[in-house]
């Protein structure tokens, strides 16, 4: 198409391939200027609304005007539309909320899946109002039993956790038997020419308290195999009454030379008389203490008011190890070992990774305790722990003596400087606000050995770098495992022990590598790696 307009003004010419049309201009009528706009904007606007036209009719929005589909590709709010999915939308926002509001009736039938919801609408021909209600219905049945399995995993897992593995159990029933039967398994441990270096201050002295076999052959495995000198190491493994026939059984059979094992049962000590652990007798017979901790966990539990991980962590404190004499054992090192200056103190669930020598150099500052903090790391179950988060500050005498926002540091791998200890009170103050938390009928603390233990070494505390001492790995399956790796100790603090069904399969490889598979004691009990 060409437009061709006369010298004159008063004539224009459009002409195409197929036909000539001549307009005549009447200037009385309208200006040529304006008329040169109008043929202008026209022969812009013609070409661009054929174009548009022809898009629409492409894509099969036939049905409206071109006017109208042009509004759909420029925007609903362009040409002052509302769009049918917006109104849609807006409807069901206003249902749903008035929905919200609503009592749901005690009788309304359920569908057991959305499935089952699409069909009952189809058959029932439902409105938008009762598919809403009933949906609503659906969803917080939904929260509530899963509220309810969560609450009731947390139960059986604390079972778990507070239980004997079978293999465990059958483990030192078999080694006791053969305590008894064979004289081998009664050897003297350890040999008399190498008694008085059970003194000797010149030598690695390690501290384990515990009534688990197999733990306790971890723990003296991996630290002697990961010793640069292991002829230096002496370990003084401490266990029950019940579990000193095994653990002796256990030792004497499978010796871990040059290292030196001496295996004692807390009655074979002493100092551990009724008249110097008093607070430990009423914590153990305390009718209401073992209610606490052997009782029914759930009797009096509001569990529509608390959060599975506020009642995963009552669950936790509630551990019976938490009343047993070997978990309070530690804090009685300076009057058990009278002849030792220092000794590092460690945990049954932990796993020995790096030559752990060095401690014995480290300088605590003429401190009593050197210990790993835990207020450092944004892990809130481990390592990001204040005072705050293992006392009751409601309580007058806990907000009157403690600061809730001072750090907290980790038990399980401590280095004692007990010729500082013997200088202190720590004990006494121990056994002090262990019986005021018994007069209080526990409303200060309830969680076991750490909270006096915080009280009783405050201000005698040295922090030392963490990569010594690893937490968390019995609590949570996202530890870093390249962290891990790197830990001199690392501690599977928590219910989920390496040794239980319970424990992370991923990090179970780092405490089963020290593990005997081969020993016919733990082959006959099914121990399987």
């Amino acid at each position: 198409m060409q437009v061709h307009i006369s010298p004159s003004m008063r004539s224009i010419t459009i002409s195409s391939s197929n036909d000539l049309m001549k307009i005549k201009v009447a200037p009385r009528h309208i200006s040529y200027r304006t008329l040169f706009h109008t043929i202008l904007i026209l022969a812009f606007l013609l070409p661009f609304v054929f174009i548009v036209t022809a898009l629409v009719t492409l894509e099969g929005l036939n049905k409206c005007s071109s006017i109208d589909c042009l509004g759909r590709r420029l925007g609903p709010r362009f040409l002052a539309r509302i769009d049918d999915s917006e109104r849609l939308v807006r409807d069901f926002y206003k249902i749903l909320n008035e929905v919200s509001t609503q009592d749901i009736p005690h009788d309304l039938k359920l569908p057991a899946s959305f499935r089952q919801l699409v069909s009952d609408m189809k058959t029932n021909h439902y409105d938008a109002k009762t598919f809403s209600l009933i949906l609503r219905a659906m969803i917080e049945k939904f929260e509530r039993d899963m509220r309810e399995s969560k609450f009731a995993e947390l139960m059986n897992k604390h079972f778990a956790a507070s239980s004997i593995p079978k293999g465990i159990h059958c483990l030192s029933l078999r080694l006791t038997d053969e305590y008894t039967s064979n004289a081998h398994a009664r050897r003297q441990l350890p040999s008399p020419e190498r008694l008085p270096l059970l003194s000797d201050n010149a030598y690695h002295h390690f501290v384990l308290a515990t009534d688990n076999i197999l733990a306790a052959s971890v723990v003296v495995s991996s630290a002697v195999q990961s010793s640069s000198r292991p002829e230096k190491i002496v370990f003084h493994v401490i266990t029950d009454k019940k579990t000193y026939a095994g653990m002796h059984s256990w030792f004497a059979l499978n010796s871990v030379s040059p290292a030196i094992v001496e295996v004692k049962s807390v009655h074979q000590f002493d100092w551990l008389t009724r008249e110097n652990v008093p607070v430990l007798e009423a914590v153990e017979t305390h009718h209401g203490i073992r209610n606490y901790y052997h009782g029914n966990h759930i009797a009096g539990a509001n569990l529509s008011e608390t959060t599975p991980r506020r009642f995963a962590s009552k669950l936790q404190s509630r551990s019976p190890k938490y009343i047993s004499l070997l978990n309070h054992l530690r804090i009685y090192l300076p009057e058990l070992f009278p002849n030792l200056d220092k000794v590092v103190f460690l945990d049954d669930d932990i796993v020995i990774q790096r030559d752990l020598s060095p401690l014995w150099d480290i300088d605590l500052h003429g401190k009593v305790n050197g210990a790993v903090e835990t207020c450092r790391g944004e892990d809130e179950w481990v390592m990001s722990k204040r005072l705050r988060n293992y006392f009751n500050f409601s309580h007058p005498l806990i907000s009157k003596h403690l600061d809730p926002e001072e750090c907290a540091w980790a038990y399980g791998m401590n280095i004692f400087d007990l010729r500082t200890w013997r200088k202190t009170d720590i004990r006494e103050t121990y056994h002090s606000w262990l019986k005021a938390n018994l007069k209080s009928n526990l409303t200060m603390w309830k969680l076991g050995t750490l909270p006096p233990a915080l009280i009783a070494f405050k201000g005698h505390v040295q922090a030392i770098d963490s990569s010594w001492h690893m937490l968390g790995l019995g609590y949570q399956s996202d530890t870093n495992i390249e962290n891990a790796k790197k830990a001199a100790v690392i501690h599977y603090n928590g219910q989920s022990k390496p040794w239980l069904e319970i424990g992370f399969e991923h990090l179970r490889p780092f405490w089963t590598k020290y593990v005997n598979y081969s020993n016919d004691f733990i082959k006959s009990c099914h121990i399987l790696e």
